[in-house]
């Protein structure tokens, strides 16, 4: 595990809810760009402006891409199985994420450290009961052989 400055938010964070393990948010982050660039999910979506905004940031953050709750959820879902494959929901019930609900927690104690952003529409409910991890991890869980590489 990384050594976490002290004074860093997320650092602070870690000391007043124990409820999710480092891993947990760093994970959210990675599932973040996984959805990016790898799923091609999100969207141009402006969000919510700070009140001492300057121009060069507000130009800044109305070209970052968006993902709704339930498509961080699912590009969540899709990392830790690229990842951890049989482990996926053992691997995030280890760092304390049993549902899709403690998802939208992690996103918005991120987002009240200031180390994401939401847009005005974004809710916390808008991550609950996405999908269940039971169902998704084990029951739904599917080995898929690599596509072989035809020899030229």
């Amino acid at each position: 595990m990384p050594i976490l400055d002290s004074a860093h938010p997320l650092a602070k964070l870690l000391k007043t809810d124990q409820r999710y393990k480092f891993d947990a948010y760093l994970f959210v982050f990675e599932s973040l760009n996984y959805a990016h660039e790898k799923l091609g999910m999100g969207e141009e979506r402006p969000t919510e402006e700070e009140p001492a905004e300057t121009p060069s940031r507000a130009a800044k953050r109305k070209t970052q891409r968006h993902l709704s709750g339930q498509q961080l959820c699912e590009a969540v879902r899709q990392y830790a199985i690229d990842q951890y494959g049989m482990m996926a929901k053992a691997v995030l019930n280890n760092w304390g994420v049993r549902t899709t609900g403690d998802i939208g927690n992690i996103v918005f104690n991120l987002i009240e450290i200031e180390q994401m952003r939401k847009t005005k529409n974004d809710r916390r409910e808008d991550f609950e009961n996405v999908f269940d991890f039971e169902t998704a991890f084990v029951r739904d869980f599917k080995i898929t052989p690599p596509e072989e590489t035809k020899a030229e």
